[in-house]
């Protein structure tokens, strides 16, 4: 098939990209830097032409709540109505779980306009619902503060590696469309305040986490259960310890 991925030089593009590739299909990569632009439309309807499936895997470069909500909205107009008018027979959003409970959030309501715009396309689809990947953890702690004491939620999370992420993407873009939601996450299950604890303790930063219940993610206040999958879930396999490993991030590793 001819596929198009959307964000294809991202952490995760990236790696979609080469599985579809070593998967014998024609890849075609959308970004800035190879002339496609999802925000004005250059070079889209091009590389729309006789593809099959779309892999949209764009973000937004700011969090800012207005930016983040025109991002999805623009870009949501601009693809949708490229894959209808070039006959697209799939298109797959990478998106995250519990956006639907987080309109606290600005970046989460700009997914669920994306998420909306997807629906009501008229297109077959598919929405991936991700769990907060590991590579995630450093931002999450920037936006905890800067002190030396950091407040994270206790609600639960199932974090899953970016490694896991494109197997799945790539697998989910060679079948069929749910014309759904279909959900992946990580193997294990834990405190968010616990997970962060681990990871400071594991790159030899000195802070401590507090965790409390009440503290926000990104703006929203979190139930338990509100990041994990509440249903089936398709499970990576790459665990906190074995992806620390991976990641070169532990104390005593090289960088």
């Amino acid at each position: 098939m001819k596929i198009l991925v959307i964000g294809g030089t991202g952490r995760i593009g990236s790696k979609v990209v080469d599985r579809l590739h070593a998967a014998g299909h024609e890849v075609v990569v959308a970004a800035p830097s190879t002339g496609i632009d999802v925000l004005s439309g250059e070079g889209l309807a091009a590389a729309m032409a006789g593809t099959e499936v779309v892999v949209d895997l764009a973000n937004s470069p700011s969090f800012e709540d207005a930016a983040v909500l025109s991002f999805f909205v623009t870009a949501g107009h601009n693809i949708l109505a490229a894959a209808a008018q070039a006959g697209v027979r799939h298109h797959l959003a990478l998106s995250v779980v519990g956006t639907d409970k987080l309109a606290a959030s600005g970046y989460f309501r700009g997914k669920i306009a994306q998420e909306r715009l997807i629906r009501d396309s008229g297109l077959a689809y598919t929405i991936i619902h991700s769990t907060q990947f590991f590579e995630f953890l450093p931002g999450i702690l920037q936006a905890a503060g800067d002190g030396q004491t950091l407040q994270l939620p206790t609600a639960a999370v199932q974090p899953i590696a970016a490694e896991d992420v494109a197997d799945a993407v790539a697998r989910i873009a060679q079948q069929a469309p749910a014309n759904g939601v279909v959900e992946i996450a990580g193997p294990e299950r834990e405190s968010m305040a616990v997970l962060a604890q681990r990871f400071l303790q594991a790159t030899g930063d000195a802070r401590e986490v507090v965790g409390d219940a009440q503290a926000r993610y990104f703006g929203a206040q979190l139930r338990q259960d509100t990041l994990v999958p509440v249903g089936q879930a398709w499970l990576g396999t790459i665990g906190f310890e074995r992806w620390l490993q991976q990641s070169g991030l532990a104390q005593g590793q090289p960088a």
